[in-house]
Parts: structure tokens; sequence; C-alpha cells
């Protein structure tokens, strides 16, 4: 007969087996855009910034970088994008900008940006922007309404193409060079 801790044990061990067995759908889980030479892999990881080397880390005091949004592309794209617009409401963890209503030269018209950030990955389908239009006859008498359209495109293409370019720059700026030991 089982015990209770032979239960316990053969249930765990299914479910570990079931979680690993799902992992194929997680990003960077393609063996094909990785080398199959562990050499190899550690040096393109490395160059590109995803690992790191213990001994870079000994010996060289408490002087920790930390690095918040700016480490975001497309939280800073976002930001660049719409800097000339007042901010309502900023939340990183949340993944949302609200700017206030913004009007040129015609103050009866204004408009209101969200953007809710759906993935931190640098693609199409990472951004939900909403544009809305706020028409008013007099102080009190405002129609709101969701624009979709133009705006929404020129702005997701903008944001997108910006934080392409902040890839880039981090990718060019996180290279090192590999010093391991030489492969065969």
């Amino acid at each position: 007969m089982f015990s209770i801790k032979k239960l316990k044990a053969a249930f765990f061990v299914f479910l570990i087996s079931t979680l690993l067995n799902s992992c194929s759908g997680l990003p960077g889980s393609d063996a094909r855009k990785f080398p199959p030479d562990p050499r190899e892999r550690v040096k393109k990881n490395i160059e590109e910034g995803r690992g790191f080397r213990l001994m870079d880390k000994v010996g060289k005091g408490g002087n920790g970088t930390f690095e918040f949004a700016s480490s975001n592309e497309l939280w800073r794209a976002s930001l660049d994008t719409i800097d000339f617009m007042p901010l309502a409401s900023v939340n990183y963890s949340g993944g949302i900008i609200i700017t206030d209503w913004y009007s040129t030269n015609n103050s009866n018209e204004s408009i209101k940006v969200s953007i809710r950030f759906l993935t931190n990955e640098v693609r199409s389908d990472a951004l939900d922007i909403k544009v809305f239009k706020r028409k008013c006859k007099t102080q009190n008498n405002c129609i709101v309404s969701e624009q979709s359209g133009n705006l929404n495109a020129e702005l997701t293409k903008k944001i997108l193409k910006t934080a392409k370019i902040y890839e880039k720059q981090n990718k060019d700026k996180n290279f090192k060079p590999y010093k391991g030991s030489p492969t065969k």
C-alpha cells in the first residue's frame, strides 16, 4: 500500500514533469535559434548581455547599477513619443500611461491618449493604444468619443520604430566579447 509521503512525492514528480513538458511555448525556447554547442551558446548569451560573469562581479565593490523603466525600450519610446502631452497617470508596474487632455490652438477640441503595454517585447501587438477626442460646445457641454484610425496607427508606428532603435542601442551597449576557453 502507498503511504501518504510516497503519494505526495509521485504527485510532485508528475506535476513537475507536466510543467516542464509545457515549456515549449515560452519565449526563447526555440532551439533552432541557438547554437547546439554549449560553448557557443554561452558566448552568444554573454555577448548579447543575457548572461553574467561571476569574476566580473567579484572584487568590484558594492556599486550596483539599477535599471528601472529606462531598460524597457517600449516604455521609453512611448514616453518620448508623447512627451509634448501632459501626463495624468503613469504606472510602470501596471503597464499603463494615460495623458491628460491636450489641445493646441483650438480650445474646444482636445485629445487624450491611453497606452497599455501587453508585453515587454518590441512587436506590433505589444501595445494597446486608445485615443479619445473631446469636443466642447461650452465649458460643461462636452462630447467624448474614442477615435480609431490614423492617429492610433501613427502613434504605434512611431513608438515601435523608436523602441527598435533603443533595443539595438541596448544590444550594442551590452555586447562584451567572450573571453572563455577557445572553441574546438
